[in-house]
């Protein structure tokens, strides 16, 4: 199937470039670079909602009907609200663990009782600071459990976790809109975390399919024509974190960012291969 050459924004669509040449990584299949919108209209999503359903008519209601190689990211949070995967703080006890944990990071023992649940390891613990291996795999703070842009009750809190099977969903969510469309598209389920050694948050891949999470540029020329050593590029991790740009961390209400202009030649593989294994992590071996 070709490639739309079309600018997601309005406007003439683009002039193929005459041959294109052979490569191996990642490159832009318009000259102009990259287009991402995010979908508008998209309402809030209860538990028990067929969540690709919704996607697909925001983008069919609004023209913008993807092309192959098109990629869609999609926030964690609207996954995890789907799924009903909502905690009650009120239905917590916490274990003895978990009230000393929390005395110690200044937290709700029983929220803290919920990452511990969420959790196969402690990476770090101090005031206001909690670090943990989340039972997927991720080095995260609080395994992920939030209330940020969570529906609250007076008198019952509530946190969210993160979705079940992140990599399954994208490719549950890249078949329905191939089903829709007949287009073959990349997806990416996007999260926001802090990095060591640097402030603030930024968009990471929990969960991809139809694209390579990870490109493996090793043994491709330089600039200079020498071949790179151990360049890896965090592809999903890159898209995620482009359409946070869109998103945004507060009551902006984008949760979904369609993006147009990547070209790739490696195999998809989820955004798994993106943890790095604990044999490899200096830091923790």
């Amino acid at each position: 199937m070709g490639y739309c050459m079309a600018p997601l924004s309005a406007g003439p669509g683009l002039r193929r470039r005459s041959g294109p040449k052979p490569f191996h990584g990642v490159r832009t299949l318009n000259p102009d670079g990259l287009s991402l919108v995010a979908l508008p209209g998209l309402p809030l999503v209860s538990p028990g909602e067929d969540l690709p359903a919704l996607l697909v008519e925001a983008m069919a209601g609004n023209g913008l009907e993807p092309c192959a190689h098109d990629v869609l990211v999609v926030a964690q949070k609207i996954v995890s609200k789907s799924q009903g995967r909502y905690v009650r703080l009120a239905d917590v006890v916490p274990s003895p663990r978990a009230v000393e944990l929390a005395a110690l990071v200044q937290k709700d023992p029983r929220h803290v009782e919920v990452i511990l649940s969420e959790s196969t390891e402690i990476i770090a613990a101090r005031p206001g600071v909690l670090i943990v291996v989340h039972r997927l795999g991720f080095i995260m703070a609080n395994a992920g459990v939030d209330q940020s842009n969570v529906e609250q009750e007076p008198d019952d809190e509530q946190v969210l976790l993160l979705p079940e099977a992140p990599d399954a969903w994208c490719e549950t969510m890249r078949a329905h809109i191939y089903r829709h469309f007949g287009v073959e598209v990349g997806v990416v389920m996007s999260d926001s975390f802090g990095r060591p050694w640097r402030i603030g948050v930024t968009g990471v891949a929990l969960g991809a399919a139809g694209l390579p999470a990870v490109v493996d540029c090793v043994g491709e020329p330089d600039l200079f024509g020498r071949a790179l050593r151990v360049t890896q590029i965090a592809f999903a991790d890159e898209i995620a974190a482009a359409a946070g740009l869109l998103m945004g961390q507060a009551s902006q209400g984008r949760p979904a960012v369609l993006l147009r202009g990547l070209s790739w030649r490696q195999a998809p593989a989820p955004a798994s291969a993106l943890l790095r294994p604990k044999h490899q992590d200096i830091f923790r071996s």
